[in-house]
């Protein structure tokens, strides 16, 4: 199930996530700052539940959740949304839903590295993450 996705992950590239940000709203006083942060992601599955935390210089969060049943969650730029997480063949998908918007994480190995595609509308952002 998630096993594949256990574990701390550190970015090691990014692409067109300022332009991301932009559409998800977040302020153009932000988004640079947001951008240039090389997050350490931990990853871990206590009990039922899975547990996603992200550390940066700038903010830290974590969700904690089950999988397919929604949650609340206040995401890092500080919107309120409603999320559910899902297996779906070899993906985490995360999808977010706030104000009839509607924001997917997906998240996959390919080549012993998390690769994280963020969409929303007709934008796209793929960060790749290294195991530490």
């Amino acid at each position: 199930m998630v096993e594949p996705f256990l574990g701390t992950w550190k970015l090691e590239s990014s692409e067109n996530f300022q332009e991301f940000l932009k559409e998800l709203g977040v302020p153009v006083t932000i988004r640079p700052l947001a951008a240039s942060e090389k997050p350490r992601i931990y990853i871990s599955a206590p009990g039922d539940k899975v547990s996603i935390r992200t550390e940066t210089s700038f903010k830290n969060f974590e969700i904690s959740f089950r999988l397919g049943e929604e949650f609340d969650e206040t995401t890092a730029d500080g919107r309120h949304v409603k999320s559910v997480v899902n297996l779906d063949g070899d993906s985490l998908v995360h999808v977010q839903r706030w104000l009839g918007k509607e924001a997917t994480i997906r998240r996959q190995i390919v080549d012993k590295k998390m690769v994280a595609k963020h969409t929303m509308n007709n934008v796209v952002s793929r960060r790749v993450f290294k195991r530490v």
